[in-house]
């Protein structure tokens, strides 16, 4: 495995990116693939994730960050792992729709928050994602930096300087928004629905 790309050659690609080089993003991927792949990995660690494969998720992430309209608004390799992190939770949350659509019945039951996001880290299954996902909006809508410090840090498996670094807020930030949004969806999801 290659060592995660230097922060001032992804920060050089995604500037010509900024400034006009259509070319850039296509030359991004390769700097930036390994630690896509890590992140991925690490998004789908859950045991009913094993039907959205690693690479396969990685591409789709890559095609909805080549696809979208702010693609050349990157601040930085932090920024731009924070948005690819929301970018993979938008298509495991596709996927378990999918899934769901196509089992008899189609419903979700209430699902609690994982142990390990109450602990601070790791993937949630397949089956909660979506339970998940409708918390992250409600949260999204009262309070959209504990949403984004959610999805930077459990999607992302980001450190809370990486978290801070993307947010563009202080370490102590992440840590009280980390603590509280954690505390917010645990009740969110524990409670019936």
């Amino acid at each position: 495995m290659s060592p995660p790309a230097s922060s001032a050659e992804v920060d050089r690609l995604l500037a010509a990116l900024r400034e006009g080089d259509g070319g850039a993003f296509d030359r991004l991927l390769p700097v930036v693939y390994e630690e896509l792949r890590a992140l991925a990995r690490a998004v789908r660690r859950g045991p009913s994730c094993e039907t959205v494969n690693t690479t396969a998720l990685v591409h789709e992430a890559y095609l909805r960050l080549a696809g979208g309209g702010g693609s050349s608004d990157f601040e930085g390799r932090s920024h731009f792992l924070a948005v690819a992190a929301k970018a993979m939770r938008h298509v495991l949350v596709d996927h378990a729709r999918r899934q769901g659509a196509q089992k008899r019945g189609g419903g979700l039951a209430r699902v609690e928050l994982s142990e390990t996001l109450a602990d601070g880290g790791g993937a949630a299954p397949d089956a909660h994602v979506l339970a998940l996902d409708r918390s992250l909006d409600q949260l999204a809508a009262l309070d959209s930096r504990k949403a984004r410090v959610v999805e930077c840090r459990f999607f992302g498996e980001m450190s809370v300087d990486e978290t801070a670094a993307a947010l563009g807020v202080s370490a102590a930030t992440v840590q009280r928004d980390w603590r509280l949004a954690r505390a917010w969806l645990y009740r969110a999801l524990s409670d019936p629905v």
